[in-house]
């Protein structure tokens, strides 16, 4: 794919992800004087933003890869749809609880989340910069190594830590105690795809198995 094609290609998605995320929080809450909300989106589009430049002008065939966002698995592919449809929910009761007032997350615990997302985008980063066979489907590469320095040498999947930890710090940025609520389903989901991805690549990568006897905890130290 040419770099122009990709670029508009990474932008249509970039704008229609904004807008799916948007629009349920601005329609929930009835207007568009929802601080949390405009948060919220700023936090999330502007590093994603500068993250999509960096990719496609240092690592064009990586930010390429990142934007085959199709599942070909089937357990993936009903996890990744349960996954959006806890988010829609999520933003949906968030907005609803701006409106009506049901909770009010104190501002320290926003800032707190707030910083908490910014550094999972970090932790993002960092994780792209270490496995460049990262993808958001789940499928080995041609000529995929396993990558065990790092993050990669203190937990099995550092790129999930980071989505949780993002996922369930979101809510609280929009301010909506409720709103953990549908957003914590992605814990399960995460556990699903996980073992999934594990099966998968045990079977498929060399050396994966090796690795698995060598760094013991899948995503968070001391517990999983």
């Amino acid at each position: 794919m040419s770099r122009t094609k990709l670029a508009v290609n990474a932008l249509t998605k970039y704008v229609a992800g904004a807008a799916l995320m948007g629009a349920p929080l601005f329609l929930s809450a009835g207007t568009l004087h929802y601080r949390g909300a405009w948060l919220l989106l700023g936090l999330l589009m502007i590093p994603m933003l500068i993250l999509g430049i960096g990719l496609l002008i240092l690592s064009p065939e990586l930010l390429e890869r990142r934007l085959n966002s199709k599942e070909k698995r089937k357990k993936q592919s009903g996890v990744v749809r349960l996954s959006g449809l806890s988010f829609i929910v999520g933003f949906v009761v968030a907005g609803l609880d701006h409106r009506f007032g049901w909770s009010a997350a104190p501002s320290e615990l926003v800032i707190g989340s707030s910083a908490l997302l910014l550094l999972s985008y970090l932790g993002y980063m960092e994780v792209m910069r270490e496995n460049i066979w990262l993808l958001r489907t789940i499928e080995v590469a041609e000529n995929q190594k396993v990558i065990d320095t790092g993050l990669y040498s203190v937990v099995r999947h550092p790129m999930y830590l980071f989505t949780l930890l993002l996922f369930l710090s979101m809510p609280l940025v929009l301010g909506s105690i409720w709103a953990l609520i549908p957003f914590a389903i992605n814990i399960p989901v995460i556990v699903i795809r996980t073992l999934d991805e594990e099966r998968l690549l045990k079977a498929e990568l060399e050396g994966y198995t090796d690795y698995c006897n060598r760094v013991k905890w899948r995503i968070l130290p001391l517990i999983w």
